[in-house]
């Protein structure tokens, strides 16, 4: 009896021991809000006409509302292995986000990852957020949020380029890439590299559907500085077109954020273009921001973005954008949003991710929102 009781508590020593090396968290984000705009679409396309005015509940006024699994477990040397499954839904909706398919939804839409991480950095492998967009958040006084940011500007890149808007896979650059593999690399001095490569998987081509980006940061004394560079081939292509192998996705980014007394102050040059028909796309795009925190729960940033087509000079869009966020709590963040935006020739910027804009059509926007973690 003594016995069995010894090896009965021994077992449950052991459980104790393999569930303290190994963790597995449920968790999300709200986030929503009522938006009014001046000015819509219905689509991304180029010939969309001027649908009026519109008053709407939206989701993602800083961020997209997500849910997500991750877990991790401890395999000794300062090892872990590590998984992430992550998707974002519509909060009015509660329709799942958008794939690379277009008009498909995809539960796990943003993560679908399994890697290892320790002292020589994190290897990841599965769909994923790619690591240029992170760079670019840290180098924008507006943090590449949904309404009126760096991200909003180079969606207007992408939708001067012909994304229709609705899939992930985007001409210029992406924001979620499928069957990455991706390394980041520990800090050194305030340094480091991120290197993403995509196999395509396409018979006879072995560039058909490839992806590769450089990362390279430095964040140290409140300045933040990162160079991008991104390419693709096969990307944004035709719903059933053959994958060739084509060179026709290309983007380079420069960008800086610097911080003092509660300031900051962001600038960025970007040029997104078709290297195999350079003659067809090839955009700029320029920010300008500054932000000021007035304590640790209130801040206020703003941010003008402009874009350039410089195939042709009637196509340019420039975009100016205020918010304000207060922590109400430690998980729940009341915001304020304003933007405008003079879209002239064929462009159409967004204000915001998912409401969009009439090419050649300025617009205002007004958003009021909640966004809550759990």
């Amino acid at each position: 009896m003594k016995l069995k009781l010894i090896a009965a508590a021994a077992m449950v020593g052991l459980a104790g021991v393999a569930q303290a090396q190994s963790s597995v968290t449920l968790y999300g984000i709200m986030d929503s809000g009522v938006l009014y705009q001046s000015s819509s679409a219905a689509t991304f396309a180029p010939n969309a006409p001027n649908t009026g005015k519109v008053f709407r509940f939206k989701d993602g006024g800083i961020y997209s509302s997500i849910w997500g699994i991750r877990g991790s477990e401890d395999i000794g040397g300062g090892y872990k292995v590590n998984f992430k499954l992550q998707g974002s839904f519509d909060s009015g909706t509660g329709k799942p986000g958008l794939s690379d398919t277009p008009g498909a939804t995809a539960v796990f839409n943003q993560f679908t990852t399994i890697g290892v991480s320790g002292p020589i950095g994190t290897f990841t492998a599965g769909r994923q957020i790619v690591p240029m967009i992170y760079a670019m958040a840290d180098t924008d006084v507006r943090s590449a949020q949904y309404f009126g940011s760096i991200l909003t500007a180079w969606l207007g890149l992408n939708q001067a380029a012909g994304w229709p808007g609705n899939s992930t896979n985007a001409p210029i650059g992406a924001l979620y890439d499928s069957n990455a593999l991706v390394y980041q690399s520990p800090v050194f001095g305030g340094v480091s590299l991120g290197l993403e490569y995509a196999p395509g998987g396409v018979a006879g081509q072995l560039q058909g559907g490839t992806r590769e980006s450089a990362v390279l940061k430095y964040s140290n004394y409140g300045l933040n500085l990162a160079a991008v560079y991104y390419n693709g081939h096969d990307t944004n292509p035709a719903p059933g077109a053959p994958l060739t192998g084509i060179d026709n996705n290309r983007f380079v980014y420069l960008g800086a954020l610097y911080s003092i007394d509660g300031f900051s102050f962001s600038a960025s040059y970007a040029n997104g273009r078709n290297p195999a028909r350079s003659n067809q796309v090839k955009l700029d795009m320029y920010s300008v921001g500054l932000g000021y925190r007035f304590s640790p729960a209130f801040r206020v940033t703003s941010g003008v973005y402009y874009l350039k087509d410089k195939n042709h000079s009637a196509n340019k869009s420039t975009e100016i954008a205020l918010g304000a966020e207060y922590n109400i709590s430690k998980r729940t963040l009341a915001y304020a949003q304003v933007g405008y935006v003079n879209n002239r020739g064929g462009m159409n910027q967004t204000i915001v991710y998912g409401q969009p804009v009439a090419p050649g059509v300025s617009t205002t926007a007004v958003m009021l929102g909640l966004r809550h973690n759990f």
